[in-house]
């Protein structure tokens, strides 16, 4: 099944720019919104950026449209909020979390969000704590179709310097023939292009999809 009409959240992000590309280039896209917190130049027809209040519910449900396509790959560090965890949350979850809240209301065909391997309710560790129980939270909300993407270390260049990330991206794919499935690097392209893809089959109810599913994708 094909979709005409989409709306991205977190398009400046490593992941965000590819898919906004991807989504630029596919002749069967119509008309993409872009929702950022921040004025975003973007030369193209198809393109219609929305700027918004991320912490305003209502701003986030009055930019999805009924019945069309939405992707985020919202996302922050413990950089950007200064090891306030906290912060972290709103941004993570909270933002994510009313994002699939007005898919639901709105009944769009299809969410797919970006996540992480290792996302448990269960882990002590906050990070994959905090992914685990986003994931929960918006499959009780059992949306028509949802895809949860769950990609390891990301490769690319991204706009801002992580350098601990720069270094395993530099070592960790020599490595990768070591490592399980769900835990090599994969490019953020990669994933980018797989969501588009996994979009367009519209799969009903929740699937989650690791590794290799990103990858044959």
């Amino acid at each position: 099944m094909k979709f005409k009409e989409v709306t991205i959240f977190g398009g400046t992000g490593l992941i965000g720019k590819y898919l906004l590309q991807i989504l630029i280039d596919d002749p069967e896209i119509d008309s993409i919104d872009f929702v950022t917190r921040r004025p975003v130049k973007i030369n193209n027809e198809k393109v219609k950026v929305r700027i918004i209040n991320f912490s305003n519910k209502q701003s986030i449900f009055n930019s999805i449209k009924n019945g069309c396509t939405v992707f985020s790959s919202i996302g922050t560090t413990q950089a950007r909020v200064k090891g306030d965890n906290e912060k972290y949350r709103e941004i993570d979850f909270d933002i994510t979390y009313n994002i699939a809240m007005a898919c639901k209301e709105k009944n769009v065909d299809h969410f797919s969000f970006v996540s992480s391997s290792g996302a448990d309710l269960k882990s002590n560790n906050f990070y994959l704590k905090l992914k685990g129980e986003i994931e929960n939270s918006i499959m009780k909300l059992k949306l028509k179709s949802l895809s949860i993407i769950r990609p390891s270390l990301l490769l690319g260049k991204r706009n801002e310097k992580r350098y601990g990330e720069q270094i395993a991206q530099f070592i960790m794919p020599f490595f990768s023939f070591l490592m399980p499935p769900n835990y090599k690097p994969i490019s953020a392209y990669k994933v980018a292009k797989a969501m588009v893809n996994i979009s367009k089959n519209k799969k009903s109810g929740t699937n989650i999809y690791h590794y290799n599913e990103i990858k044959d994708n």
